[in-house]
């Protein structure tokens, strides 16, 4: 069996990647977290209760899953140090944070709106949780680590960082109180101190020794810093390769990788959105499938499902299989839609363009199916569903040229739908 599977995104997030990895973390000896940082927000159903993650690992409900932060995330210990707290009784002290990883602070946070702002109407429409700022520190090579975090040379390296952020605010009207900021950041490195570990040669030798190892990706390969819709992107590689790079283990060992589609097609924040649904039927599946986002609340755009941007998911990410989700919230629909290509144009392409401009050109090509009026929630097997429904995932198949290894028909781990083990 399969040692390591890559989890991730193949849309712009927000595709049922939490409840796909809890399902599958019972198997993994490891869960691991690549990329990103609170700015991503999954929901897990979990003995009767929803819990909603933004940097915990979705294994965390697992005592015998060990769970990391890996060394591509940037983390803001003060939320989770707070996610801790949250889960009280239910915590299982099974998660740790990479010494690799860096520390998003809290004027990263400040610097994000002042980004928006500065960008007026061509905001990238971001969660303003400092995502962008901390990694560009950490490319700038001014960004601290964990491992400098909680060592006793921090309050020199704190103060370098601070002088320097100060100048930055003050261009912009604001100060910060540096002293104050201090003393809070040496008790919190103080209680963080026990979950830093060095977890690249920790995740190394557990692979080497037979262990499981299962990767979690945030957001979505169409966010993805480098094969996303840039600049409407997120600031970190949410593909596959970004599942190495951020975790130290290689990619040559790296055995399945699961790429996860809603039924339909969501998107939060700025950019173009090909196959968006402009009528009554996009408020209907908003509100029977819950489309808001989990990190801001925010009303999520909806669309039909997008083949092309599914296939340049495959290509960019090496796709073995597939996790389709909410399949059950488009009961109850006449007809349902599949993108099979674009028209740029006059032009029929079946990729996603480089140019934001030529995306935003781009018109969907549709392939329309018979919808399904029968209640899915409770279906157990493939041929448990309807056969419109069942010919819909075919298509998916078909015209993604990916194997549909998983159907999620509702929420709870219960209603998952498995056609084949890959992990």
């Amino acid at each position: 069996m399969n040692k390591t599977l890559i989890v991730l995104g193949t849309q712009w997030g927000d595709e049922g990647k939490g409840k796909i990895t809890h399902f599958l973390s019972d198997r993994a000896d490891y869960v691991v977290r690549f990329q990103g940082g609170d700015n991503a927000g999954h929901t897990i159903r979990f003995q009767n209760k929803t819990h909603k993650l933004h940097l915990l690992p979705s294994g965390v409900f697992n005592p015998e899953t060990k769970n990391i932060l890996g060394n591509g995330m940037v983390i803001n210990p003060k939320k989770f140090l707070e996610e801790i707290d949250s889960l009280k009784e239910e915590y299982h002290n099974n998660v740790f944070i990479s010494d690799r990883a860096h520390v998003l602070f809290d004027y990263h946070r400040l610097l994000d709106g002042l980004n928006e702002e500065k960008l007026g109407a061509g905001k990238i429409g971001t969660t303003k949780r400092g995502i962008g700022p901390a990694y560009a520190d950490k490319a700038a090579r001014t960004g601290i680590r964990f491992a400098d975090f909680i060592a006793p040379h921090f309050p020199k390296l704190f103060s370098k960082t601070l002088s320097e952020v100060s100048q930055r605010l003050a261009s912009h009207g604001l100060e910060i109180d540096g002293a104050a900021l201090m003393e809070e950041y040496l008790g919190v490195a103080e209680r963080i101190k026990p979950f830093v570990i060095d977890s690249v040669g920790e995740l190394n030798e557990a692979l080497a020794s037979g262990k499981k190892i299962l990767f979690e990706g945030a957001q979505g390969t169409l966010l993805d810093i480098d094969f996303g819709t840039y600049p409407y992107v997120t600031s970190s590689n949410c593909s596959a390769g970004g599942a190495a790079t951020g975790s130290g283990i290689a990619p040559n060992k790296i055995s399945e990788v699961l790429g996860v589609v809603k039924a339909y097609g969501t998107r939060v924040g700025e950019g173009a959105f090909v196959t968006e649904i402009k009528d009554g039927i996009a408020e209907c599946i908003r509100e029977k499938g819950n489309e808001y986002g989990t990190s801001t609340g925010r009303p999520r755009r909806i669309g039909w499902f997008d083949g092309v941007a599914v296939s340049y998911s495959r290509m960019v990410s090496g796709l073995t299989g597939l996790a389709v989700t909410l399949l059950d919230v488009l009961s109850g629909l006449e007809t349902v839609k599949i993108c099979t290509a674009y028209e740029l144009r006059g032009k029929i392409i079946h990729t996603i363009p480089a140019s934001i401009r030529d995306f935003e050109d781009c018109k969907p090509l549709y392939e329309e199916l018979p919808g399904w009026m029968e209640d899915i929630s409770q279906a157990k097997s493939f041929s448990d569903l309807p056969a419109n429904a069942q010919n819909y995932i075919e298509r998916i198949e078909k015209i993604t040229g990916v194997p549909v290894v998983m159907i999620s028909v509702g929420p709870d781990q219960t209603q998952t739908i498995m056609r084949k083990n890959i992990f």
